[in-house]
């Protein structure tokens, strides 16, 4: 059975990532200065927790989100870039083993999406709004982090009109409880 959800999660998160982004794409470099390459995500070690980068900033600024993606995908850029409209600066780091990516931080099959943030110890699944990544640093619950499962369209880095999504909070134990409610 085990094996079974594997395959399951592996499937779901190759469809995302094919629905996001074209193969035909201009390279990653095009994307924007701010994003660079990692080393294969496959090098890392099973169960391997992947860190947010931690830097010093001003009192009051806002941390770093940390946001791996696949070198195809333009809707993670476009997420990209409105999570850095609200203050947050944003490393990009260019990913193809994204499964990975996700496997490490905890990510629950179910919640996956096409990119994966860090920011202070907490994931940051797929096209969270801003507005919910600066309430979760507010409140600071103890929980793997945020997700938006699949890519609502109308969501951040979604162009569209605005569809109701979730987005869920996911706990240490990969529960999922809702959070943030958005496009209604």
């Amino acid at each position: 059975m085990r094996r079974f959800t594997q395959f399951l999660a592996i499937a779901q998160i190759s469809l995302a990532i094919g629905a996001c982004g074209d193969r035909d794409a201009p390279a990653p470099e095009a994307f924007g200065p701010h994003e660079v390459a990692s080393p294969a995500a496959s090098s890392l070690p099973p169960g391997t927790e992947v860190a947010a980068t931690q830097t010093v900033a001003p009192v009051g600024a806002l941390p770093t989100v940390v946001m791996h993606k696949d070198p195809y995908c333009e809707c993670c850029s476009l997420w990209a870039r409105h999570v850095e409209g609200a203050g947050f600066p944003v490393s990009v780091v260019i990913d193809e083993d994204m499964e990975a990516i996700k496997r490490a931080v905890g990510v629950p099959a179910d919640k996956a999406s096409c990119h994966t943030a860090q920011v202070e110890g907490y994931f940051i699944e797929g096209h969270v709004p801003a507005e919910d990544i600066k309430r979760l640093l507010a409140e600071r619950p103890n929980a793997r982090g945020l997700a938006a499962p699949g890519m609502p369209i109308g969501s951040p880095g979604m162009p569209g009109p605005a569809n109701p999504y979730t987005v869920y909070l996911i706990g240490k134990d990969g529960s999922s409880t809702p959070f943030g409610q958005h496009g209604h």
